[in-house]
């Protein structure tokens, strides 16, 4: 369906009505063929000496579901508008942000602009931010500007944001793309994009280049703490602890903080990906650095356990008593006891981490009644502890791990006891209390 067009009105009008009718017909057939990609078309009308201003087009699209406020830039004289929010495009955006390369091709040998940016991004962008990478190799073959800066501060490799756009991304290299060029806003470098965006082929490619890894955008962060610090969903996991993995295979400073002093381990912590606190523990995170609130890496993923059962953070708890974590004050074990209630697995871990737990009715009033039902044998073991001192076993291992704090995960795979022993002093979870 063809835009609505509004001509700009001249005093004498009417001598222009056959011509105007004309032309108002060859733009809507024009902009059809720019949507379809329709090449035949289009190569007829700009090839009309008539016509082929159509080739320097702006047009103004918004609200263009009702065919409201679209406006044509005739002969790029000047744009008509009833309105402030103006959604310009040219045939150059459309035909380059669709893949169209036949018709991309025929506009720039007919002298389209290649760097025209009206509505703020140019052609280029358009390509990137679409993953086209034929339209994006040919509008730098002809001359577009790989550092081209829209209206957002955005650079084209800005906008390589998918695993598609890696062939994108590797043509503006080719053409001298600044591979750590910083957003206006943000100060964000590609490699920041990429690691945030969990890129790994693109991380890869960006280090090839040179990318400066431990550079710091405006909030402080590098792209280790950039991928870190991302939201996650279950299915995310893993290709954010792959870039993590690439960056730090690479040198990347795993204790580097932002300017809340928060550090990759305190970000993973509280994205709860298991992988990557593993990956940071084993490259030495401190696991105790506070950050500007008075929060350790233990304090964050405790948080946020009950939105993220899925993503296993007994596995995270775990791994960080074992290395030397500070534990809760065992007067917030109750609150700590309501927010992890649906992982039973965490619970067990954090609490046997200590010798003796003082278990009060408020320790039961903590959990929910569906969390109890759901896990009725575990949550019965624990509060049965108010009449039964801890196992003597449990005393044994609390006594050696005390003996080897800070040392624990170094020391107890090394000694010469059945796996078992060694897992159990490590916390491994066995679905109770004693």
């Amino acid at each position: 369906m063809a835009p609505k067009i509004r001509w700009h009105k001249q005093k004498n009008y009417r001598e222009d009505v056959i011509a105007t009718a004309k032309a108002t017909g060859c733009v809507l057939q024009f902009w059809n063929s720019l949507l379809v990609g329709d090449e035949l078309t289009i190569l007829s009308i700009v090839d009309d000496d008539e016509y082929n201003y159509l080739v320097h087009a702006i047009y103004d699209t918004s609200n263009l579901e009702e065919w409201k406020n679209f406006r044509f830039n005739y002969r790029c004289l000047r744009l008509w508008s009833l309105t402030y929010e103006q959604e310009l495009t040219t045939p150059l955006h459309i035909t380059a942000g669709r893949g169209f390369t036949n018709c991309l091709k025929l506009l720039l040998q007919r002298g389209a602009n290649v760097d025209l940016a009206p509505g703020g991004t140019t052609a280029l962008h358009e390509s990137c931010e679409n993953c086209q990478p034929e339209c994006t190799k040919l509008l730098l073959v002809h001359g577009a500007n790989a550092n081209a800066v829209s209206e957002d501060g955005l650079m084209p490799l800005h906008v390589c944001t998918s695993p598609e756009s890696l062939e994108c991304a590797k043509y503006l290299l080719q053409y001298g793309a600044a591979i750590s060029g910083g957003s206006v806003d943000e100060g964000d470098t590609p490699l920041h994009v990429a690691a945030r965006n969990g890129l790994q082929d693109h991380v890869e490619l960006y280090l090839r280049y040179g990318a400066a890894l431990d550079k710091r955008n405006n909030e402080g962060l590098t792209a280790l703490n950039a991928a870190c610090s991302q939201p996650q969903e279950l299915h995310d996991l893993g290709r954010y602890f792959r870039v993590c993995r690439t960056l730090l295979e690479a040198g990347a400073d795993v204790h580097t903080a932002d300017q809340d002093k928060h550090t990759p381990l305190h970000m993973a912590c509280k994205n709860v990906n298991p992988d990557i606190v593993d990956l940071l523990l084993a490259r030495g995170a401190w696991v105790n650095e506070m950050d500007y609130g008075g929060e350790a890496p233990m304090h964050n993923v405790l948080k946020v356990v009950c939105y993220k059962v899925a993503h296993e953070p007994e596995r995270i708890v775990r791994a960080l008593l074992n290395h030397g974590s500070i534990r809760v004050w065992p007067g917030a074990l109750p609150t700590v006891l309501k927010r992890c209630s649906e992982s039973p697995r965490t619970i067990e871990v954090l609490l046997n981490a200590y010798s003796q737990l003082k278990i009060t009715d408020t320790w039961v009033e903590s959990v929910s009644e569906s969390a109890f039902q759901k896990h009725k044998d575990f949550y019965e073991s624990i509060f049965s502890l108010r009449r039964t001192p801890r196992s003597l076993q449990h005393l044994a291992r609390c006594k050696l791990r005390s003996f080897l704090e800070g040392r624990i995960i170094k020391v107890v795979p090394k000694l010469d006891l059945p796996t078992f022993i060694k897992n159990y002093l490590l916390l491994e979870y066995r679905g109770y209390m004693n």
